[in-house]
């Protein structure tokens, strides 16, 4: 439905509309509404040109409909959330039928293909995952910077979404009543169910499943951690809104990551997603999901040699659900 609360100037809603007026248009903006996805992606599941993808997309971002965001060499695109057109983009996808459903099958081919890449990464490195995490940043250091940005709040129910090797479950469990792993590794969650029995954890349970959608219940957790897992999903914002949805009023997520760096070899052999995280788009994907920014804290990479002078900055999010 358009808001009666905000005006869009007539010209700029002629634009918007001439730009959305057009079939291949119409179908990238409900592929769009789903998640934010590269130029090439899109070309797949079109299966239409690079030249004529290129050319809608751009009419529509000078339309104002949707936003493009370079990352690295990729370009991403994504609804725009302007409130003066992301209302008419909504009231014209809300009465879209389902043709050309064979886009959505293609999107989800897309997904799968994603993960797969994602889960025959995690697989072969799963062996020496803390040491290549070690490799870029001090684990020590962010550990340390995860237990002071905590202080010492009560953590009855802890949530570790994208748990990986289980090292934030290892530092931050025996604070807990009960905690909860989550990841999409199967190979993973064996590591870090090793990891918790050497560290003779108790009340700690490993679920396999989706960041995007836990399956578990609302308001479950007083904490939420999410520990070097953004940079791995086309869409940060959708997994932040399911932390949310778990915690409980009054609860916490914590965010470690990458700020936003030009390393470019991160994705080419890290399969790395988005290079980093700024902190505007950090700060618009707490707010749309209810969340309260309390503190941020950065930590630079020691000065490196050799012929890996790859230095990659942590970055600590905290904040809080005040709903």
């Amino acid at each position: 439905m358009l808001s009666h609360h905000v005006k869009t100037d007539f010209n700029t809603l002629l634009e918007a509309l001439k730009a959305a007026g057009e079939p291949t248009r119409l179908r990238l903006l409900r592929l769009l509404a789903r998640e934010e996805l590269s130029v090439m992606e899109l070309v797949s599941i079109l299966s239409q040109s690079q030249p004529r993808i290129s050319r809608h997309l751009k009419l529509m971002s000078e339309a104002g409909l949707i936003e493009r965001f370079p990352d690295g060499a990729w370009v991403f695109y994504r609804l725009s959330s302007a409130p003066t057109i992301r209302p008419l983009v909504d009231a014209i996808l809300h009465q879209l039928d389902d043709a050309y459903g064979e886009d959505l099958q293609q999107l989800e081919a897309v997904r799968q293909s994603r993960r797969k890449s994602a889960e025959g990464y995690f697989e072969t490195i799963a062996p020496k995952w803390d040491e290549i995490r070690s490799h870029y940043v001090s684990e020590a250091d962010v550990e340390a910077a995860v237990v002071k940005a905590l202080g010492d709040r009560p953590i009855n129910a802890l949530i570790d979404l994208g748990t990986g090797s289980g090292r934030m479950l290892t530092l931050l469990a025996a604070r807990a009543k009960s905690a909860i792993g989550i990841d999409l590794s199967q190979h993973m969650l064996n590591i870090a169910r090793s990891k918790a029995f050497e560290a003779r954890l108790e009340g700690v349970d490993f679920r396999h499943g989706d960041i995007y959608d836990t399956r578990l219940p609302a308001q479950s957790a007083d904490l939420v951690v999410v520990h070097q897992v953004l940079h791995f999903l086309a869409d940060p914002g959708r997994a932040i809104t399911e932390a949310s949805r778990l915690l409980k009023p009054g609860g916490s997520l914590l965010i470690a990551d990458f700020e936003h760096h030009n390393f470019e070899i991160m994705r080419e052999q890290y399969q790395h997603r988005r290079l980093g995280m700024l902190d505007e788009d950090m700060r618009s994907w707490l707010d749309a999901a209810g969340l309260t920014l309390s503190a941020s804290v950065a930590l630079p990479p020691k000065a490196r040699s050799g012929p890996s002078r790859v230095g990659l900055t942590v970055k600590i999010w905290l904040a809080e659900k005040t709903l």
